[in-house]
C-alpha cells in the first residue's frame, strides 16, 4: 500500500488531507502538523511515497529531503518570488493574481525543480486567499499523483523576497486608501499579526476591512490594547 504524508501546521489544510484520503482511499494517508512528529526516524517507519507540504514554517533537514520525495507549494510563479512572506510581498507589489508552484524540496530556498503550477487569485483577505489556495493545492496534488508528473528545472529570472517582519505592518506612513486596505487584508488571517497603528500608550489592530471607493473611505474592525 502506498503511503502519502500531508505536512502543514495550518488548520485550513485539514480539509485538503481529508479530501485526498477520500479520493485516494486505496492509499494510506498521514497528516503531520507538529514539528516534533516530522523527523527522520518517524518518516523511516512510515516510508511515504511522497510528502506533500502545503505550508511549513520550519527548515526541512537535508537527511529528509535527500531520502524522501518532498513537494512544497509556494505562492509565486517561481523563480519569481523565492523566499518568505510570498502573499504579503505579492500584494505590496500590486499583484492581483499569482501562481502556486509545486516544487521539489532541495538545497537552497525555493530553488527546486517544478512539478506543476496553477493559477491563484489574490482578491480578498489573507484568510480568503489561503482557503482558495487550499482548493488549488488539492487539485495539484491530484494531478501529480494521477499523472506521475516528473519535475523540471526552474526557468526565468530569479527574484527573491525577504520575509516580512511584524513592524513592517505599521500603517503610519501609508498615504493612499488602497495601500491601507491592502495592508489590512493581506494580514487578516489566523496566526498572522494584524496591520496596526500605535500611540504612546495604545496599539490599534485592524481587520475585516472594506474599501468604499465612492465614499473614499475604509470601514474596518479594530482591536485596541495597551502596549
Amino acid at each position: 500500500m502506498n503511503r502519502f504524508i500531508v505536512l502543514s501546521e495550518k488548520k485550513w489544510h485539514e480539509e485538503v488531507f481529508f479530501n485526498l484520503k477520500k479520493e485516494f482511499s486505496e492509499a494510506k494517508w498521514i497528516h503531520i502538523c507538529k514539528k516534533e512528529d516530522f523527523n527522520y526516524e518517524n518518516l523511516l517507519s512510515i516510508n511515504p511515497v511522497k510528502i506533500f507540504i502545503p505550508h511549513w514554517s520550519y527548515i526541512i533537514p537535508s537527511e529528509i529531503y535527500d531520502n524522501f520525495d518532498c513537494i512544497v507549494f509556494h505562492m509565486t510563479d517561481l523563480p519569481y518570488g523565492r523566499g518568505g512572506s510570498p502573499l504579503q510581498n505579492l500584494i505590496v507589489r500590486g499583484h492581483k493574481s499569482t501562481k502556486i508552484s509545486a516544487l521539489k524540496v532541495q538545497k537552497g530556498i525555493d530553488t527546486g525543480d517544478i512539478y506543476i503550477k496553477d493559477d491563484l487569485s489574490l482578491i480578498g483577505t489573507a484568510q480568503d486567499i489561503f482557503k482558495r489556495s487550499s482548493d488549488v493545492v488539492y487539485v495539484m496534488i491530484e494531478k501529480i499523483i494521477k499523472n506521475n508528473i516528473i519535475p523540471i528545472p526552474q526557468v526565468g529570472e530569479v527574484v527573491e523576497f525577504k520575509r516580512r517582519k511584524p513592524e513592517e505592518s505599521n500603517l503610519e506612513f501609508l498615504e493612499s486608501l488602497e495601500n491601507v486596505f491592502d495592508y489590512i487584508r493581506m494580514l487578516d488571517a489566523d496566526g498572522y499579526p494584524n496591520a496596526f497603528l500605535e500611540t504612546e500608550f495604545l496599539k490599534f489592530e485592524f481587520f475585516n476591512a472594506e474599501l468604499d471607493n465612492k465614499q473614499k473611505s475604509i470601514e474596518a474592525h479594530v482591536r485596541i490594547s495597551k502596549k
